[in-house]
């Protein structure tokens, strides 16, 4: 599916409809903290697709076959702290 969509956007930027097209773009939602003085990794929404429409409308997409909730709550992270819409294909 993920594989498809990144032809289909590929063939949209050859024809001038989009623009930077960017694959795999990783936005920061939780920095590394310390919890009870143990280090934790961040936590990251690593987006499948971001590009900007040749009316300079950013899009940021996700290819999702199914919704885990961790998605859910990243989708939601991301309108939070980025304001970012994440666009489901």
């Amino acid at each position: 599916h993920e594989y498809r969509r990144l032809n289909d956007l590929k063939v949209l930027q050859r024809a001038g409809e989009i623009k930077d097209l960017q694959t795999q773009v990783r936005y920061n939602l939780i920095p590394a903290q310390k919890i009870c003085g143990e280090k934790v990794r961040g936590t990251d929404y690593i987006a499948d697709f971001v590009y900007w429409t040749k009316d300079d409308q950013f899009i940021c997409e996700d290819a999702k076959g199914h919704k885990t909730a961790d998605y859910i709550i990243k989708r939601k992270l991301m309108k939070l702290i980025h304001n970012i819409d994440v666009v489901e294909v």
